[in-house]
């Protein structure tokens, strides 16, 4: 008897690179995009501001260790589920295919000179 596949959930299955995609765009933003904007601000009020402290380095980084923990823990799970499905593909490919079919490589003899 043969399980039905059930379709996965958009969400499911693409929330690894919308967490990698949103991390990114944070640090963007909060490195390079926000400071220009920052420094324009200062040139166009013509007040000096006070220096630009990216959000995401403030309370000692915890985001950044956060975010590279999660983005971490889910590369290697999902290793684990590639490995997992390679082991289970090769192991359903050599119970279908009888040995009697498999050709092992015919060495070629060396020639004489």
């Amino acid at each position: 008897m043969v399980e039905e596949k059930k379709p996965e959930d958009w969400m499911q299955k693409k929330w690894r690179p919308a967490m990698g995609w949103t991390y990114m765009i944070i640090c963007v933003l909060d490195m390079a995009v926000f400071p220009i904007i920052w420094s324009l601000a200062q040139v166009l009020t013509k007040q000096p501001l006070s220096q630009w402290m990216p959000l995401t380095l403030q309370g000692a980084g915890l985001f950044h260790i956060a975010m590279g923990a999660v983005l971490g823990i889910a590369a290697f799970g999902r290793t684990q589920e590639k490995v997992a499905g390679a082991a289970s593909n090769t192991e359903l490919q050599k119970a279908a295919i009888p040995v009697a079919q498999i050709k092992k490589p015919q060495q070629e003899e060396p020639s004489a000179l």
